[in-house]
């Protein structure tokens, strides 16, 4: 997986007017200047929290990205954790799970 490649992306994004701009106005073109996974670029395209949050971005990272959609911070909460009951634990970076999910909450 390309957790760093997605990260990346996801960085810039947060942080750059003129990538703000290109993920408006061309974003095809701007997901092919990544080595990105067909999950990761369906999750982009989808701008699927969830799946993200699988994958294993960051939550400082993903928290940023849900603002600059217009994602309230509950619904943000909630989409991680969808993510989670549709496509299972996280499987990489530092929110790996390693144990049930259901025995955590």
């Amino acid at each position: 997986m390309s957790l760093y490649q997605v990260q990346k992306f996801l960085f810039e994004l947060n942080r750059s007017t003129t990538f703000q701009e290109r993920y408006r106005q061309d974003f095809e073109s701007l997901l092919s200047d990544f080595d990105l996974t067909p999950d990761e670029q369906r999750a982009l395209r989808d701008e699927d929290i969830g799946l993200l949050y699988v994958l294993g971005v960051n939550g400082q990272i993903l928290m940023h990205y849900a603002a600059f959609l217009g994602v309230e911070w509950t619904d943000y909460l909630n989409r991680m954790r969808k993510g989670v009951d549709i496509h299972g634990p996280v499987r990489a970076g530092v929110y790996a799970m390693t144990t049930d999910r259901n025995v955590v909450e």
